[in-house]
């Protein structure tokens, strides 16, 4: 039977390790484990292209203009493709029938991963800003209208590309963490797959980030930015559901016109498309 490939992008601290750990479990399933990589991404274990340290690091690798890679990107031939499938099929369970592979830099490569595996799919998942900004640093220590600015950066790269994408499932962190057996299952369901019980302790963590914002950062963020370029980031965040001033407010239509898009190209027209390139034609791996 033919192998299908999932990949799983998204920014770092947006729960992507979350969803990988959870899907991995199901039967039918095969993602990387005990790789002695951080997180089991697939980008600590190959030779092809720059891991997201490489490009900047969590908060950072989306501004460096090599994060972006698509079915013109001097790497998409089919030597690569094989090369790719060889260096992680050593981790995957080859008799499973679904294969994944997440790496947070796979948001800004899905074109390119596209290409090089025709018949793949992707899981994206999207975080508020603010939660990912304070989250982040932890691990990079960098003023939160940067950390904004990155995540808004990537997020808009990504909607560029989405129209390209063949098939694409995007979920919020917000949404998973509310009800995670209800979108787990429908997660599956959009896989082809049947639901199972999975054994993953799933908790809210925005909710101690929004506290921080509120006590802490949030007094520093505006006497740091004048009002318009708050409104700004406002107004960007809104693109995608959320909201600078009402962190807790979430826009439930975003989802349904995201998801709908990558479904009816027609509607591609709620994001802000980048120039046309004519796409390469597609390859298939060699047996």
């Amino acid at each position: 039977m033919k192998k299908q490939h999932i990949f799983i992008g998204g920014l770092h601290r947006s729960g992507t390790s979350l969803i990988h750990e959870i899907i991995k479990g199901h039967p039918a399933i095969s993602g990387f484990s005990n790789t002695g990589v951080p997180k089991d991404e697939g980008q600590h274990l190959q030779s092809l292209f720059p891991s997201a340290k490489m490009l900047g690091g969590p908060g950072h690798f989306g501004f460096n203009p090599n994060a972006h890679m698509d079915e013109n990107h001097l790497l998409a031939t089919q030597e690569n493709a094989n090369k790719l499938f060889l260096e992680w099929g050593r981790y995957w369970d080859l008799s499973k029938n679904i294969l994944i592979e997440k790496s947070p830099p796979n948001l800004l490569r899905t074109r390119f991963l596209q290409y090089l595996f025709p018949e793949c799919a992707f899981i994206v998942i999207i975080r508020h800003p603010i939660a990912v900004g304070i989250a982040t640093q932890k691990w990079r220590k960098a003023n939160m209208s940067s950390l904004l600015k990155h995540s808004l950066v990537c997020y808009k790269r990504f909607f560029n590309d989405m129209p390209f994408l063949n098939k694409l499932y995007i979920i919020r962190y917000e949404e998973l963490v509310l009800n995670p057996i209800e979108e787990i299952e429908k997660l599956l369901s959009w896989a082809g797959l049947d639901n199972y019980n999975f054994n993953i302790d799933v908790t809210d963590c925005n909710k101690k980030y929004f506290s921080l914002w509120n006590t802490v950062e949030r007094d520093s963020f505006f006497s740091n930015n004048n009002a318009e370029i708050c409104d700004q980031f406002d107004t960007n965040m809104k693109a995608y559901g959320y909201s600078l001033y009402e962190p807790f407010t979430l826009n439930n239509v975003f989802l349904d016109v995201a998801n709908k898009s990558t479904i009816k190209p027609e509607v591609d027209k709620v994001v802000s498309l980048v120039t046309t390139i004519p796409a390469k034609p597609a390859m298939r791996l060699s047996a």
